[in-house]
This record gives structure tokens, sequence and C-alpha cells, in this order.
């Protein structure tokens, strides 16, 4: 399964989650780091939901973005 992986930066940090596992998060230094981390993450966290029985949700977010022009200040 292929999820999406939103990335923000921070002042100090990188943090991640994914849109189709709720609760499954991550913060890192770098974003290699983070990348890792969230690995880790996804598969501690489904390994959780199997144990607890419930339903893995289905990969279903997309990404697309939009393109403007500079806008001046």
């Amino acid at each position: 399964m292929k999820y999406t992986m939103i990335i923000e930066e921070g002042e100090n940090n990188y943090s991640t989650y994914l849109p189709d596992l709720p609760g499954c998060v991550a913060t890192a230094k770098t974003i290699e780091e983070l990348k890792q981390l969230m690995h880790e993450a996804v598969e501690f966290h489904i390994q959780g939901m199997i144990e607890d029985g419930l339903p893995i949700p289905e990969p279903n977010s997309h990404v697309e973005y939009i393109e403007i022009d500079k806008i001046a200040a």
C-alpha cells in the first residue's frame, strides 16, 4: 500500500502525518530521519490495528498541486 505523507516544516524540525491513517504522526530534525521514523510508525500503527481487530484503511488521499504566478507585495 502507498499512503500519502504530508510533511510540514517547523522552526526547528519537520513533522508528518498520513491523512488516511489518523493518529499516525512523526517528527524529526531532518526529512531523511522523518521518512524513516514515519515508516516505523506506520508499521507499528497498522500492527496495533490488526491486534485490535480494526480494519486497515485503504489509501484514498491524492496530491495535486496548484501553480500560481508570484504575487507582488
